[in-house]
């Protein structure tokens, strides 16, 4: 069996994509909050 080093592993891509979807998280949370402002804004 191989040996394991820690840190040894290229990660570049995993943190590529999960800085994305952090950034289309924050995305989507801040257009669902301006909806609701909207929403509470204009009912009638």
């Amino acid at each position: 069996m191989a040996e394991h080093k820690h840190g040894s592993m290229d990660i570049e891509v995993q943190e590529k994509t999960f800085a994305g979807f952090i950034k289309a998280s924050v995305y989507v949370a801040a257009g669902s909050i301006g909806i609701l402002v909207f929403l509470a804004l204009f009912n009638s």
